[in-house]
């Protein structure tokens, strides 16, 4: 349970790379830091597992050695579209290759060192804000706490309770997608990463820790209903169609048994702020895999509200200082990504579309290095 009578200068729902970083940062500012985790450490999550160089030297200031762990550096790009037209060109900021597994476990450590109260196996089912301060009602009972902050991910019970306007009547011409996940060994260049489309999707994989490889799919609900709900189905059938994915998924060693899989993700827009819980990553700004990196942009929130967050949490007036210009720093860093992230969305997983593009790409390499910058920010 959390301290009897305790309010805590934060309280943090959900513990993924936003969250843990955020933490971290306020409590090396000597904030009085509780956070909220769902699941047990470490885990698995669905997602790519590719970081921008962006967040490398943020992530030391976590207390995160990287330099250290003789991670795989990823400074190439291969784009193939469904009929096996491939595109190569160099990543000019790169990144990494880590797995959730690990990144996620040793920052929680670290978050419990500098003195975060963590707790694991712990669901947050409601979220109230009243006079200047909140109360968290979670699987411990109630804990009181001067500033709130929502890391939850694409989906959460939390979304409803908020009332957010994304989970009312679904929009005319919005689609659900399926993501799916696997950790695979094979014989593979660790400098590169890949996006390989087919109908009405595409295929990530690189490389991360533990020589592994993590490849990471999305694809409309759609899709998979056409194939009798059968994962296995339709990727040979679907994804199959794309002949350096089907070398992929003959050749490759698939570990752990059965992939880890997340349904009904909407890409539509979010806000990133609800009755003053202020939120971040997935919860703020609905992040599209092709924005360049998710994960970077859940860490540069935190960093921007860990240099903002006001001194004096019990100021309303600071507050409100603080949530107008927390949006706008968001936005500024943030809606032109997100936006070019969208038009990739929309360009990969057609098959005539995808295969075009690709071929116009290849003639203008200038305007490709330009697109994909726009995409990924610089070091913070």
């Amino acid at each position: 349970m959390s301290e009897p009578n305790a309010i805590y200068d934060a309280a943090i729902i959900g513990g993924g790379l936003g969250g843990l970083t955020l933490a971290i940062q306020l409590a090396k500012q000597s904030r009085k830091v509780i956070l909220f985790e769902k699941e047990k450490y470490p885990f698995h999550k669905v997602c790519g597992e590719y970081i921008s160089n962006e967040s490398w030297d943020y992530l030391i200031s976590c207390g995160i050695h990287l330099d250290k762990m003789n991670l795989p550096k990823i400074s190439k790009l291969g784009i193939t579209a469904s009929n096996g037209f491939y595109l190569s060109h160099n990543l000019d900021l790169g990144g990494f290759g880590i797995s959730r597994f690990t990144m996620d476990n040793l920052l929680v450590e670290e978050a419990k060192k500098l003195g975060v109260e963590v707790h694991e196996n712990c669901k947050v089912s409601q979220v109230n804000f009243s006079a200047n301060s909140f109360e968290i009602q979670s699987s411990i009972g109630i804990t009181k706490s001067y500033y709130a902050f929502g890391s939850f991910g694409k989906k959460s019970n939390l979304d409803i309770q908020l009332n957010r306007d994304f989970t009312k009547e679904k929009k005319r011409g919005s689609s659900n997608f399926i993501a799916v996940k696997y950790h695979i060994k094979k014989t593979f260049n660790s400098e590169l990463i890949e996006l390989h489309n087919f109908k009405d999707g595409y295929c990530g994989i690189s490389q991360i820790d533990e020589d592994k490889l993590c490849l990471c799919y999305l694809t409309s609900e759609q899709n998979l209903k056409n194939h009798n709900n059968n994962i296995k189905e339709m990727e040979a059938e679907v994804l199959g169609k794309n002949p350096y994915l089907k070398k992929i998924f003959t050749e490759a060693t698939f570990l752990y048994g059965q992939p880890l899989t997340i349904s009904q993700i909407r890409f539509e827009p979010k806000s990133q702020l609800e009755n003053h819980l202020v939120l971040l990553g997935d919860a703020a700004g609905l992040i599209a895999p092709l924005c360049g990196n998710g994960m970077s942009m859940a860490m540069r929130a935190s960093s921007i509200i860990a240099k903002i967050l006001p001194k004096d949490l019990e100021s309303e007036k600071d507050r409100l200082i603080f949530e107008k210009e927390y949006q706008k720093i968001w936005k500024e860093n943030f809606i032109l990504r997100l936006s070019i992230g969208r038009i990739f969305q929309r360009l990969f997983g057609s098959d005539r579309i995808t295969f075009w593009a690709l071929k116009l790409l290849k003639q203008f390499p200038t305007l490709l290095s330009n697109l994909i910058g726009l995409t990924h920010g610089k070091k913070f």
